[in-house]
């Protein structure tokens, strides 16, 4: 298998940690719809990243697609509870940690629209969105060691690179300030090998 992504996104990062914790041998291509000459649309109509290809040449896109994915092919180290309220409760998250990462991304498209077709309201609209989604984070995650259950899931991973995604694109919002539980949270998580390794960097 083949991951291809770039070293910014947090989607990216996403998988590239469900890799790592599954222990799941995957070459990375670095690799973005924004370089000249990219391959991404050959893979994915959509244009976007990350894209897994399959060893039999097929091709997984969507993190949440490729994540599922991901957890089926290994036992050990279940990310996604198999049913019921727990699964959604970590889908969830996922659902949460998403959007707040795409807020934190279209916050940035617009802010790098040249001026006079830059919209301020619309930055504003997106980072309300952020501001409103890391509150319910940290809310929910509270006085709890895991986002979900009693060790790490996919709801942890999702939220990680989320986080992540904001102290690097959006370093103004002072999230830790105002969320001490997801504060603590990250710094626990970033020292396993798997975030560690994965910090998106240009």
């Amino acid at each position: 298998m083949k991951l291809l992504g770039s070293l910014t996104s947090p989607y990216v990062r996403k998988v590239r940690i469900v890799l790592a914790e599954k222990k799941i041998e995957c070459e990375f291509v670095v690799d973005s719809p924004w370089i000249e000459g990219n391959s991404i649309a050959d893979h994915n109509p959509l244009g976007k990243v990350p894209v897994l290809l399959l060893d039999d040449e097929s091709t997984l896109y969507d993190s949440r697609v490729i994540v599922e994915y991901l957890d089926t092919l290994s036992p050990n180290k279940r990310l996604i509870p198999s049913g019921g309220r727990e699964r959604i409760s970590v889908k969830r998250w996922e659902a949460l940690a998403d959007g707040i990462a795409d807020a934190a991304a279209n916050a940035l498209l617009e802010s790098r629209r040249p001026d006079g077709e830059r919209s301020p309201a619309w930055i504003e609209r997106q980072r309300s969105k952020m501001i409103a989604g890391l509150q319910v984070m940290d809310d929910d995650l509270g006085e709890n060691a895991w986002c979900h259950g009693n060790g790490l899931s996919l709801a942890d991973v999702a939220a990680g690179s989320a986080l992540g995604y904001i102290s690097f694109r959006h370093p103004d919002i002072d999230w830790r300030g105002k969320h001490g539980a997801l504060a603590r949270h990250y710094d626990r998580l970033m020292q396993r090998p798997s975030f560690a390794e994965s910090v998106p960097h240009d």
